[in-house]
C-alpha cells in the first residue's frame, strides 16, 4: 500500500504540480486549499506525511497554527512546511513547532520527492528501533515514557515539545556517555539544524525542569562536543 500524503497549498498550480510530482514517485496525495479544510480532512484521515504552505489564503500563519492543530493530534505526524517564507524567524518558528524539514519555494520537484522519499526512510529506521524506544525509561527522579510521549521529575510533569522529549530520551537512555551535536541533530529529526539550535533546545528544557525543581544540573554541557545526562 502506498504511503498517503496531504497537500496544504492555496496555489492552484502549484498545489497540482506537487500532486503530479508526488504520485508520480508512487505515493498517494490528497490536496487541500486551506487550513479548515485541511484540518477536518486530516483529522478524519490522517496522512503518513503532510506538506504545509504557511501563507493558507486570508491567513498569514494559517499553515503554523494548522501545524499546532496537527501536533495536538498526532505528535509524530513529519510534517514538511514548504513556503515563499524565507526568513530566519519563519524557519525557526517552524522548527519549533517540530517540523520535520523546511523547505522555501520555489522547489525543484525532483528534489521534494527525493526529501520526502528521505523522510519516509528515517519513519521506517524509527519503526525498526520501537520496542527498544517505548520502554519506559526510569533514571532516579525522571520517568520518560514514550507511549504517552511523557516526562516526570520527582512526580511532577514536565511539558516538553516532541523534538525536546526526543533529545531528553537520547541523552537518559545513556547516563554519561556524550551525545555529540550531530547525534543531537539527528535525533531531531530535521534537516536545519546548527549548534545554536541544539543550544536553545537544550536551554529550554533546562528551563521547564527547574520549574519544578529549581536544582536540576542533569544535563551536563560537555563544552565544543555536545552534552550527556549525569550519570547516577
Amino acid at each position: 500500500m502506498s504511503r498517503q500524503i496531504a497537500i496544504v497549498e492555496d496555489d492552484p498550480d502549484q498545489r497540482d504540480n506537487y500532486a503530479d510530482a508526488l504520485a508520480a514517485a508512487g505515493y498517494s496525495v490528497k490536496t487541500y486549499g486551506n487550513r479548515a479544510e485541511a484540518f477536518a480532512g486530516m483529522k478524519q484521515n490522517l496522512p503518513d506525511l503532510a506538506i504545509l504552505d504557511i501563507m493558507l489564503e486570508d491567513e498569514m500563519d494559517g499553515g503554523f497554527d494548522l501545524c499546532r492543530d496537527l501536533r495536538a493530534i498526532a505528535p509524530k505526524l513529519p510534517i514538511i512546511f514548504l513556503t515563499a517564507r524565507d526568513t530566519d524567524i519563519d524557519r525557526v518558528s517552524g522548527l519549533r513547532l517540530d517540523a520535520w524539514d523546511y523547505l522555501t519555494k520555489p522547489v525543484n520537484l525532483q528534489f521534494l520527492a527525493v526529501r520526502v522519499s528521505s523522510l519516509f526512510r528515517i519513519v521506517e529506521t524509527l519503526h525498526t528501533e520501537t520496542a527498544e524506544l517505548e520502554a519506559i525509561v526510569r533514571l532516579g527522579p525522571l520517568q520518560l515514557d514514550p507511549n504517552s510521549m511523557s516526562v516526570r521529575w520527582d512526580s511532577h510533569e514536565v511539558n516538553l515539545t516532541l523534538t525536546e522529549f526526543w533529545l531528553v530520551q537520547a541523552l537518559a537512555r545513556r547516563p554519561g556517555h556524550v551525545k555529540t551535536y550531530e547525534n543531537l541533530m539527528q535525533v531531531t529529526r530535521q534537516s536545519y539544524v546548527e549548534r545554536n539550535t541544539i543550544n536553545g533546545y537544550v536551554r529550554r528544557i533546562r528551563k521547564k525542569f527547574k520549574e519544578v525543581d529549581p536544582g536540576f544540573s542533569m544535563i551536563q554541557t560537555v563544552f565544543g562536543v555536545g552534552y550527556r545526562w549525569q550519570p547516577e
